[in-house]
């Protein structure tokens, strides 16, 4: 009995010993869903390099961007809104179109009362509003300087008639007003041109001799 038992033990020991032991395993985390990044519509990419321009110091040629993006068919209300909000604000600024401001802010309002961009435009037709009333009866009264009067003629927006008199009274401005004459394009580096050259250097550096556009062609 003692040997039968012994042998009996013996063999369930090895099976034991035999048995694979299968333990849980903790399941692999679940990774984070990726986030899909928002492709910017024509909207935002034309904004965008409004922004550009504004940052390399070109703020007319922003100007009409935002005039050409005005003109796009389907643009939404928010849109027209901010358009007309942002080349207003840079009229307003170093663009010096302050009648052009007024009366984009005063589109804005006007069309686009319910949105959230109304309120300020309002408080900056006000200002735009005040300081061209001031500017044309400034000019009105006859009694600017020639180069007072340019100063006023260009800060209204009036740049034709500022160019006009400029070439005609043969004035010498300041690089400022030289570089926004020739981003605008009432000045040009042209080479066969003739008649009065001004020296310039643009906001990136690059020196420029410029002329009226269209003197001596």
């Amino acid at each position: 009995m003692r040997i039968l038992f012994a042998a009996s033990s013996a063999i369930l020991i090895t099976a034991c010993s035999s048995t694979t032991v299968i333990t849980e395993t903790e399941p692999a985390p679940i990774s984070e869903p990726v986030a899909l990044t928002e492709v910017p519509g024509a909207f935002e990419l034309a904004m965008g390099t409004v922004d550009q321009l504004v940052v390399a110091g070109n703020e007319p040629t922003a100007i009409d961007r935002l005039t050409q993006l005005l003109g796009v068919p389907d643009l939404t209300e928010n849109e027209k809104a901010a358009a007309l909000y942002r080349r207003g604000e840079l009229r307003l600024g170093a663009g010096n179109d302050v009648e052009g401001a007024m009366y984009d802010f005063n589109e804005l309002v006007s069309t686009y009362g319910d949105n959230p961009l109304s309120d300020e435009a309002g408080l900056w037709l006000a200002e735009a509003t005040l300081e061209t009333k001031a500017l044309k009866a400034a000019i009105a009264s006859g009694e600017l300087s020639p180069t007072e009067e340019f100063e006023a003629l260009f800060r209204l927006g009036e740049h034709q008639d500022a160019a006009d008199l400029m070439l005609a009274r043969n004035l010498s401005r300041g690089p400022d007003y030289l570089v926004d004459m020739f981003q605008i394009g009432y000045l040009c580096d042209d080479p066969e041109l003739t008649g009065p050259t001004y020296d310039l250097v643009e906001p990136d550096g690059t020196m420029r001799s410029v002329r009226f556009c269209e003197f001596g062609k």
